[in-house]
């Protein structure tokens, strides 16, 4: 593997594991589409930056899009607090339209400067690798610094206020009554969030910033109940999309950041049908149960209020179950099979009678 090509998985990881690390709180907060709408109009922010400063090197271009991101997060909650309109709609209408300016000033006054539509959408890496710096006796790529420091400040961030986010994040009346903050700590998290984004812009595109924002932590998500668990899996995820979908690229010959992306989707997925406990698969599979066993402690109370009664010789027979309890012939068989496995029933003579497990089962749905 030849050095360029550890670079670009450098530079793919670094920034997969920086955008995943507050896309964790995104997700939980359910304000995720906002990371679509920040990491679009950021683009606005950085083209008033370029204007005043002449210079894409310019830190006033952080500045600029972190600015923006605090925009449109007021504009959004501006529009939402008149209850005129939900918030996917003041997204849908905030966002556009920012967008659109931007994309309005680079066509017409920035036409023949580097800063274009199509590197903030798609980006592209295998090019961020040519763009260098030097320092600390290190010749690394531009976009590899700049995530690292990204990496280093949005972990030291989580960590420093890791209490005061997980408290606004899941209780914000206590938070509240705390006497923390949660309108300050959600706008914080929103401009960690635009500095984050425009920082990977160039490298990887918004498509890709997204991406990584939502894709791991919503697959971390359907894997652990614990924040720190869920923090530290959404960057691992994120770091196996950013490898894997260089590898695709390479494979597909195709473009880098777009198959990062696939690669992102495709863990999701997996995680989405497999997860243990909130996977599809998992769901079908624990409803499929419940019914069974709803089934057969409706089994266990019809035995139970027949018993010892004189209509019991009648009630209890296996074949008057099919009438009484309004079952298939089939549904009614599979019942009683599983019944009999989980010694709740036994059958005598064609006759259906509680176990002690099967009379403690019906007393106790009855109970409750």
């Amino acid at each position: 593997m030849t050095q360029l090509q550890i670079e670009i998985q450098l530079i793919g990881i670094v920034t997969a594991v920086a955008c995943a690390l507050p896309g964790v709180f995104l997700v939980l907060r359910q304000v995720a589409m906002m990371s679509d709408a920040i990491s679009h109009t950021v683009l606005l922010g950085i083209v008033i930056a370029f204007f005043i400063a002449g210079s894409l090197e310019s830190p006033l271009l952080i500045v600029g899009a972190a600015m923006m991101g605090v925009v449109t997060i007021s504009l959004v909650e501006m529009l939402v607090n008149t209850r005129l309109v939900k918030q996917d709609a003041a997204i849908g209408l905030v966002f556009p339209a920012l967008f659109s300016v931007a994309v309005i000033l680079i066509s017409r006054y920035a036409g023949n400067v580097h800063l274009d539509v199509d590197t903030v959408l798609m980006g592209e890496l295998a090019f961020a690798a040519f763009d260098r710096w030097q320092g600390w006796g290190l010749d690394l790529p531009r976009s590899l610094w700049l995530m690292s420091v990204v990496l280093l400040l949005n972990g030291l961030l989580i960590g420093l206020f890791y209490k005061e986010l997980k408290l606004a994040t899941f209780d914000t009346g206590l938070a509240a009554a705390l006497g923390f903050s949660s309108v300050l700590i959600h706008y914080g998290l929103m401009t960690v969030v635009s500095v984050t984004a425009v920082a990977a812009f160039e490298a990887v595109g918004s498509i890709l910033v997204v991406a990584l924002m939502i894709g791991p932590p919503a697959a971390a998500y359907l894997l652990t109940d614990r924040l720190s668990h869920m923090l530290g899996l959404s960057g691992v995820l994120a770091a196996t999309g950013a490898v894997g979908g260089y590898w695709m690229a390479r494979w597909l010959d195709a473009n880098i950041a777009g198959s990062m992306a696939v690669m992102v989707g495709l863990i999701f997925m997996v995680s989405f049908l497999l997860a243990p406990r909130r996977g599809l698969l998992a769901l079908v599979w624990r409803r499929r149960r419940q019914r069974w066993e709803f089934a057969q402690t409706a089994l266990t109370i019809h035995l139970l209020n027949h018993e010892g009664k004189p209509e019991a010789a009648r009630e209890n027979r296996v074949t008057h179950l099919q009438e009484h309890l309004r079952w298939k012939k089939d549904f009614a068989g599979q019942v009683i099979r599983r019944a009999e496995a989980g010694a709740l029933v036994v059958r005598k003579n064609g006759y259906l009678v509680l176990t002690e497990n099967g009379r403690l089962l019906a007393n106790k749905a009855m109970t409750h």
